[in-house]
């Protein structure tokens, strides 16, 4: 069987970041309630958590009303050297924007991703790529490939088990989780891949529609929440509709795109129809009603107690409620230790 950790190529050296690995117990400050997060964690490529010591990130839909800069936190991937994840939420302050609860975004940089089996409940992934190409496989026997322009989601529910590999190759994108609201997070797991999407154009920009809806262009990948999702292409001066009901988030992917900076992501709160743009290059847009709901977010699992999380941990090292990956050369990934105080549902915005 392969190495259980994760493996990242870069030119010629090798990293791997193991699924046994402990993270430096020193951090920055972008953790939950100012706890700070670990240095250097072994992290998978934006794909899953594979932090060993995870922090507790506490949700819920505490109001907002300032434009704000949301830096990310590097990521190591495997070493000091490695590919590094750029994570923007969540962040030390704001913890969601809608129900999007996870966003990561990764290169441009020659790169293998080699993420091993590993569970997720309560959530959707959303993959999105810029450059490159990724294999998925998933406990439902799904063997799907993905390209520049395509999604894949993956709707958790009530518990599934996926895998990420690819070649050595420039790799570009973003990964993204949504969190499901209490009706649906126990809904029956699903995967999705569309390998096209609508586009809206407008002056100035070409937009296609990830997840939601924008400009009153809807995407067909299944959203369980009111959601925005874009991928926009700026080319000289442009107005990009909002729904003024959602909260925003707005990344540059590449380019000059003011007045976006490289980096942060810029959160617009509720009450905003339109955001002037102007520019040549890719910004990601994401947005949604203000999550009414508290959430635990810890390590791969979205959940509402400590003690259902314990559960799905227990589930994952234990049982078989999160299925089988087949084809993987390698060993799933085991799951961190529970911390030694319980996790507890609070605040989205400290």
């Amino acid at each position: 069987m392969g190495d259980p950790g994760l493996t990242f190529r870069r030119s010629t050296t090798r990293w791997t970041a193991r699924g046994d690995e402990a993270g430096d117990e020193a951090g920055d400050a972008g953790g939950c309630g100012g706890t700070p997060w670990p240095a250097a964690p072994p992290y998978s490529q934006g794909v899953s958590n594979l932090e060993q010591d995870p922090r507790e990130i506490r949700c819920h839909a505490d109001a907002a009303t300032a434009s704000e800069s949301l830096a990310g936190r590097d990521v190591p991937l495997g070493g000091p050297r490695a590919m590094r994840v750029s994570r923007t939420l969540p962040g030390v302050r704001r913890r969601m924007i809608g129900a999007w609860c996870f966003v990561d975004a990764y290169g441009p940089e020659v790169a293998a991703m080699r993420v091993p089996p590993h569970p997720h409940t309560g959530l959707q992934t959303v993959s999105w790529l810029v450059a490159g190409e990724v294999l998925h496989r998933d406990s439902l026997g799904s063997l799907q490939p993905i390209r520049p322009g395509q999604l894949n989601l993956m709707t958790a529910g009530r518990g599934i088990s996926h895998s990420e590999e690819s070649g050595e190759a420039v790799l570009h994108g973003v990964q993204l989780w949504v969190a499901l609201p209490a009706e649906h997070r126990h809904v029956v797991p699903a995967f999705e891949h569309h390998p096209a999407l609508p586009a809206l154009t407008g002056p100035g920009f070409d937009a296609s529609v990830i997840m939601g809806s924008f400009g009153g262009v809807t995407s067909p990948a299944t959203a369980y929440s009111p959601l925005a999702g874009a991928e926009i292409t700026v080319a000289g001066d442009a107005e990009l509709p909002l729904d003024p009901a959602f909260e925003h988030g707005v990344l540059l992917l590449d380019g000059v795109v003011e007045p976006l900076e490289a980096g942060p992501l810029r959160y617009l709160p509720p009450g905003r129809a339109s955001l002037r743009v102007r520019g040549g290059g890719r910004i990601l847009l994401i947005g949604g009603e203000p999550f009414g709901e508290e959430i635990v977010m810890w390590w791969n699992f979205v959940g509402r107690t400590h003690d259902e999380i314990a559960g799905f941990r227990k589930e994952w090292m234990e049982g078989d409620g999160f299925g089988t990956v087949t084809g993987f050369d390698g060993e799933p990934l085991p799951a961190p230790m529970m911390p030694g105080t319980r996790l507890r549902p609070r605040g989205r915005v400290r």
